[in-house]
């Protein structure tokens, strides 16, 4: 696989994580409404969970990359990421129904209850700017203007995700079907991801 295609694969395998990944964390509120609402502290919650996961999937796609720089193994990765997405539709009931119980319905309750929607998924799929920017540096001199690339076509599937899910997915489609669309489009990036890597390796 030749570096220029490389690194196109790569961009846009960002692009959609982004717009997963922001995709996800608006759809969380509609499994947390029902049982803490949509006021201030839920969304308050999701927030800093989601900042949580990302500070978490940059340390650790850091220290990963740096051991085994392969896109194979953020391929993997992704895949779990997206198994914790699937897991939610079964479980997000009795989940969320043993929150409220245990923990409450206040500002403790909804934190936890965030942590257990968006911490795997989240976490996973932010290992992928550490990842993305060490494979390309990898093989251009323009170090600078490959890692802007990563982050800002990331960033622009962050945007997209977050407008188009909370605009016109939600309305149309429904949470559930949603989580399941996103599930499937993650294990598809991470497929993609695997066969890259084992391309770049040939």
């Amino acid at each position: 696989m030749s570096d220029n295609t490389f690194r196109l694969a790569i961009y846009i395998t960002g692009f959609v994580l982004g717009f997963v990944l922001m995709g996800f964390e608006m759809l969380s509120s509609r499994y947390l409404n029902p049982y803490f609402g949509s006021g201030i502290y839920t969304w308050a919650a999701i927030i800093s969970v989601t900042l949580f996961s990302l500070m978490l999937g940059y340390f650790l796609g850091g220290r990963l990359v740096d051991r085994f720089p392969n896109a194979s193994l953020l391929g993997v990765l992704i895949l779990f990421a997206a198994a914790g997405m699937a897991i939610i539709p079964p479980f997000d009931d009795q989940m969320l129904g043993w929150v409220i119980v245990t923990v409450g319905d206040g500002p403790e309750g909804v934190t936890t209850a965030s942590l257990f929607l968006l911490i795997v998924p989240l976490t996973l799929i932010s290992c992928y700017s550490p990842f993305a920017v060490r494979l390309l540096l990898e093989s251009t001199d323009t170090s600078g203007r490959q890692t802007g690339a990563v982050y800002g076509i990331n960033t622009f599937g962050n945007i997209l995700g977050t407008l188009f899910t909370t605009f016109y997915l939600i309305p149309t489609i429904g949470s559930v079907a949603i989580t399941w669309v996103f599930a499937s489009v993650t294990v598809a990036c991470g497929l993609f991801l695997i066969y890259i890597g084992r391309r770049r390796r040939a």
